[in-house]
């Protein structure tokens, strides 16, 4: 039952924060081997780029209907200075450099520009989810060595 657990905290953990908890949990707290940290890491943000690109094509249509309802179109829009930096990466990168850069950020957070900029949904969950994978496989190789070379010096 434990070992359940284990896998669920994982998978849910990379739902959210793929690359900031979700491997490193797997890899260093429940050393877990390479292909069992694949599986359920990347299932895990798998399901999350599906679950928030849905998600996000839902609020950005909502926010529509709202604006077209209460014609609020003409108002000037404010640019933070993240959102300048995710609006130049999409301009020089596209939606691979978006998606290279999603595990990094936040999954829902880069489902939502995503799915904001690119509106063709299979496209954006197809390279949403290789990012997942490479990524899955830097960080699980990184940790590996950084783990194992720490704990041969103790």
């Amino acid at each position: 039952m434990t070992e359940i657990l284990k896998i669920a905290s994982v998978f849910i953990t990379s739902i959210f924060f793929f690359v900031k908890l979700g491997v490193p949990t797997a890899v260093i707290v429940f050393k877990y081997n390479f292909f069992k940290v694949f599986i359920v890491t990347c299932s895990g943000g798998i399901t999350s780029n599906i679950i928030f690109t849905y998600l996000s094509d839902f609020i950005l249509r909502k926010v529509h209907e709202y604006k077209v309802r209460k014609n609020k179109f003409h108002r000037r829009i404010v640019f933070k200075k993240s959102t300048r930096k995710i609006i130049k990466i999409k301009q020089k990168f596209g939606l691979a450099g978006l998606a290279f850069i999603t595990p990094l950020i936040s999954q829902p957070i880069g489902a939502f520009f995503a799915e904001k900029f690119y509106k063709d949904k299979k496209k954006v969950i197809l390279y949403l989810s290789v990012s997942v994978m490479m990524w899955c496989v830097v960080i699980y190789l990184f940790l590996y060595v950084i783990h194992h070379g720490i704990t041969r010096l103790s």
